[in-house]
């Protein structure tokens, strides 16, 4: 990737697309401005059509807002924010190394945002792609999304689907393939999910503790001390089942029962 970077401009407000163009005139050795669009849905399209390196986005705009449009973009470009939301949004992009701008913009602070893309581009220029700016877009947006509120999980068992409420849950473990659903009353069901999905799902309530397994945290019975930072979980349900964390994991644990 070379400068200047192909960049796009996505707001649904005409004077402040005029004004960012105007400030971005100054800074033609880093942006090369490729198209416009003034809502989420023409952005997505003009995204995939042109396959940017840059985009300036708004987050609220008619069709599709900022993060609705992102969560459709098959590949994220940098994206800077120029956004009038308010300061504690702003903190959320600033813990997330996305850059940002607030509205109105003013020309010293986007001077800084072309330096950083073009201190960016110049130290890790064959792996732009896969630079923090672009991972922590997703992760924001994972953040910024609520997450649905959901109260059970549907099994198929023989010919009926039944659903288990969560709080008969005790705990979600991964056997080659597939992923099962283990009850308090020790029984098992053989769900669709894969843990990953159902992290994104599930409540706080639950917690992923190994590349196999995720805990309801209310059924933890014990938890006991195991080699190279890891711990044994005994379950509260019938069988009284022990799950070992990963190792990578450990600290996740530690926090969640302020060990």
């Amino acid at each position: 990737m070379t400068l200047p970077l192909k960049t796009l401009l996505i707001d649904d407000e005409p004077l402040a697309i005029n004004r960012l163009r105007r400030l971005l005139d100054k800074h033609r050795d880093t942006f090369d401005i490729i198209g416009e669009a003034s809502n989420g849905a023409e952005g997505l399209t003009l995204i995939e059509a042109e396959q940017p390196e840059v985009i300036f986005l708004d987050i609220e705009m008619p069709l599709l807002n900022g993060f609705e449009m992102l969560s459709k973009v098959t590949t994220v470009p940098m994206v800077v924010f120029a956004t009038a939301f308010d300061q504690y949004a702003i903190r959320a992009f600033e813990e997330n190394s996305v850059d940002y701008l607030l509205k109105p913009i003013e020309a010293e602070r986007l001077a800084r945002t072309a330096q950083k893309i073009r201190t960016l581009v110049e130290r890790n220029e064959d792996q732009v792609n896969s630079n923090p700016m672009t991972e922590n877009v997703m992760r924001l947006l994972a953040q910024m999304q609520p997450k649905k509120e959901i109260y059970s999980i549907s099994v198929k068992t023989g010919e009926k689907i039944i659903l288990i409420p969560l709080s008969d849950i005790a705990y979600f473990e991964a056997e080659d393939k597939y992923v099962f659903l283990a009850t308090t009353e020790g029984q098992k069901y053989l769900t669709t999910y894969t843990l990953t999905i159902l992290n994104e799902k599930l409540p706080d309530t639950f917690v992923r503790v190994s590349r196999s397994a995720m805990v309801n945290r209310h059924k933890i019975n014990e938890v006991h001390r195991h080699f190279d930072g890891k711990f044994v979980l005994v379950m509260n349900d019938k069988k009284g089942t022990k799950l070992t964390t990963g190792s990578t994991y450990g600290e996740a644990v530690r926090q969640l029962m302020e060990l």
